[in-house]
């Protein structure tokens, strides 16, 4: 259903109307009010809660603090730059004719309804100029989330430059706003870390080009009034769908209330706009919950399941990874004794890492071959058909490791094609471990890398899984076949999501892993073509409860990599316990493994087989932070919460630490019996839980609780709760 206030004829005439308007932006419990007063500016008056009667929006004052605003812009819908604007703009432009301001006015709008979305665009235009901007508010009903970009258009006689070009501009209103942000470096990646924002502006950005969250991810949390709490306050999760360079402001204004604006980082990228062409923003991406994180949290994963990730709903494949084995040296023997092994040790796949190609300068290392993916005549003579077809033979599938995007200058790509590459022509190259960066702004290069993994899956239909990777950032950024630099980072960016989105299209049931050397590369624009992704090279068991734990606040369960390797000095027990909180993996030497180790993972992995639909699927409740506590514990609750996994690591290992209390459970039914039961003990150990006390209800279990009886003996506890039929 398509519901127009002004016809296509009118919006380009811009025919004002002097009436006020209220445009609500609703979902099942949350509203955006956007309001077009008499001088056609449009205005946030509310963000939060949703009415229960919606006649009561037009109540709303203008602005909800008394104080003056001297431009009656504060609170814009999205705020120009260069008229009347004093505070931080959502768009900056100069006009064909130098003009350098904006003045941008309610033309019309309408609301598409889609099964369970709707979309509402609002159309503005400059009264002096042939310039317009369509905001989109994609409203997600059940998940309670709203998805927003801009088009920017214009028909002046000749380019515009865009020096600005957000793709949101919220106004919170509350008495204080306290920002969680996270940032780290590799294998210490997702830190958190809360603090009051005061007067002024905060700002959230990445320079880095293709591993652009690796300092510091486009992915925040906003708690109104006090710190976030995981069940209780107001909480907006909010995410960028960029995985180039992006810029987040945070500007408390004179009147305090909180500007947020989001989306591509201007730095180094006036981007020159030329007549007839649109420009669209990528999505912002937020959610608000008036219960906490907790909710926030969910409701970003059951979008992201349902409307995102492809094959979110589906089924995920565990593999055995060669790349601690072997790093560098292998041959088909040692393969072939890895598919066996993999298949011993009972996972779905076997996935070949780094290294099996290259042959005038061989990959033997991290200092040549990238860019040529032809089968390296030494390690692999029979290429790789005859790999997948002795992995079939051993009962096991078979993937393989890429990085298209990227060069080693010891290469006959680089020889062949040194234009190819993003380098300055009078700089020395800068290399980023031992490579550099192939320009996606490149037509020709596009066509390369579509073609290199495109010609890989074609040739080889059997090829069950990719791994993508990407370890360099941009160093002297230049493109040698773009007019316009300023245009560079935004036009590499979209020229990937081409190239995914193709192969995507082509190869729809492919898995594909979204790599960076750990979480650099992580984002809903690019899980828009990626099924899974790489949290952390740290796969230190320890570490990746609280990396797994943080980024939980943004990405499902399923979509959440997590590897069982000889990282860390924690038994196996523990090292599998954390994985199978996500999707499980091994990275590790099975033929070294000791029998009952052996014989522990085959259960392990028989045991996740039963659970990890819950997991995968369910609803995740954080239940104890290990920020907070000696010990973490959350869990997932099945949608027709007949069934938990509940998992609960130590992670303070001081004398008598641990859980030394019940622990209040979540998102159960109160009205069912549950059984609880311990799952995954390692062979010869027995649970030091009574077995004759171990059914309650969902009330008992939410309002008293119950100890899982965390202790240095028992490092790792998972419970399972089965209601009673």
């Amino acid at each position: 259903m398509r519901v127009a206030t002004l016809t296509t004829s009118a919006f380009f005439a811009m025919q004002l109307i002097s009436t006020a308007e209220d445009i609500a932006i609703t979902t099942r419990s949350t509203a955006l009010v956007v309001r077009i007063n008499d001088g056609q500016n449009p205005r946030i008056v509310h963000f939060g809660k949703r009415l229960a009667h919606q006649e009561e929006y037009a109540k709303l004052p203008d602005q909800p603090r008394s104080t003056e605003d001297y431009t009656g812009l504060y609170n814009s819908a999205y705020t120009p730059a260069g008229s009347r604007n004093l505070l931080e703009p959502a768009i900056q432009a100069i006009h064909a004719d130098g003009n350098p301001s904006l003045d941008l006015r309610y033309v019309s709008h309408e609301s598409i309804q889609g099964p369970d979305t709707i979309t509402t665009e609002i159309h503005l235009k400059d009264p002096a100029y042939p310039f317009q901007v369509t905001l989109f508010y994609k409203a997600y009903q059940d998940e309670d989330l709203i998805e927003q970009w801009s088009v920017i258009h214009h028909d002046e006689p000749s380019s515009v430059k865009l020096e600005k070009y957000a793709s949101a501009n919220l106004t919170i209103s509350a008495a204080n706003y306290y920002l969680t942000q996270f940032h780290g470096d590799w294998a210490k990646e997702m830190q958190p870390q809360e603090s009051k924002l005061t007067a002024g502006i905060k700002v959230l950005d990445s320079k880095l080009g293709t591993r652009a969250d690796l300092f510091q991810p486009p992915s925040f949390l906003i708690s109104l009034n006090q710190p976030a709490a995981e069940d209780t306050g107001e909480v907006i999760a909010g995410t960028l769908a960029w995985t180039g360079n992006f810029k987040m402001d945070f500007e408390v204004d004179p009147l305090g209330e909180l500007r947020l604006i989001a989306g591509i980082n201007p730095y180094a990228s006036e981007y020159v706009l030329d007549p007839g062409v649109d420009f669209k923003t990528p999505s912002f991406i937020y959610t608000y919950s008036s219960e906490g994180k907790g909710l926030a949290s969910r409701n970003l994963h059951q979008w992201a399941r349902k409307h995102r990730i492809p094959h979110g709903e589906g089924n995920r494949l565990t593999l055995l990874n060669n790349w601690e084995a072997t790093y560098f040296d292998f041959d088909e023997k040692k393969l072939e004794d890895l598919f066996a092994d993999g298949k011993k040790l009972g996972v779905d796949l076997f996935l070949l890492d780094d290294g099996w190609f290259g042959n005038k300068y061989p990959r033997n290392g991290d200092n040549a071959g990238l860019g040529d993916w032809q089968e390296n005549q030494k390690k692999i003579p029979n290429g790789i058909g005859n790999l997948i077809q002795k992995s079939a033979e051993a009962g096991i599938k078979f993937g393989i490791w890429i990085e298209p995007e990227m060069v080693n200058p010891k290469s006959e790509l680089f020889e062949n094609h040194p234009d190819w590459v993003v380098m300055l022509p009078n700089r020395v190259p800068y290399y980023f471990r031992n490579q550099l960066v192939l320009d996606l702004s490149n037509p020709e290069v596009r066509k390369f890398v579509h073609d290199t993994v495109d010609q890989l899956l074609t040739e080889h239909p059997d090829i069950a899984y990719i791994k993508w990777d990407c370890n360099a950032v941009i160093y002297n950024a230049w493109s040698p076949t773009l007019k316009h630099q300023g245009n560079f980072y935004v036009d590499f960016v979209n020229g990937f999501y081409e190239i995914t989105s193709d192969l995507r299209k082509k190869h729809p049931d492919i898995p594909m892993m979204l790599c960076s050397g750990g979480g650099g590369r992580v984002d809903y624009g690019a899980l828009n073509d990626f099924t899974e992704f790489w949290p952390s090279d740290n796969t230190d068991a320890l570490e990746r409860v609280f990396l797994q734990w943080n980024y939980s606040y943004f990405f499902p369960s399923i979509a959440t990599c997590a590897h069982i390797t000889e990282w860390g000095k924690q038994p196996l027990k523990y090292r599998t316990d954390v994985a199978m909180m996500g999707k499980l993996g091994y990275d590790i030497v099975v033929s070294e493994m000791s029998p009952d180790d052996l014989k522990f993972s085959q259960e392990a992995l028989a045991t996740y087989a039963k659970i990890k639909d819950v997991i995968w699927h369910g609803d995740l409740y954080r239940l104890a932070s290990p920020y907070e506590n000696d010990f973490a514990s959350l869990s997932y609750v099945s949608p027709g919460k007949d069934r938990a996994i509940w998992f609960n690591y130590l992670v303070n290992n001081r004398y008598q630490k641990g859980s030394d209390r019940a622990i209040k459970l979540k998102g159960l039914n109160p009205e069912a019996t549950y059984q609880i039961t311990e799952i995954n003990l390692y062979p010869g150990k027995s649970s030091a839980l009574d077995p004759s006390a171990n059914q309650f209800s969902g009330d008992y279990l939410m309002t008293v609780g119950y100890n899982p009886k965390v202790n240095a003996d028992r490092s790792s506890v998972i419970l399972q709760l089965e209601a009673a039929k």
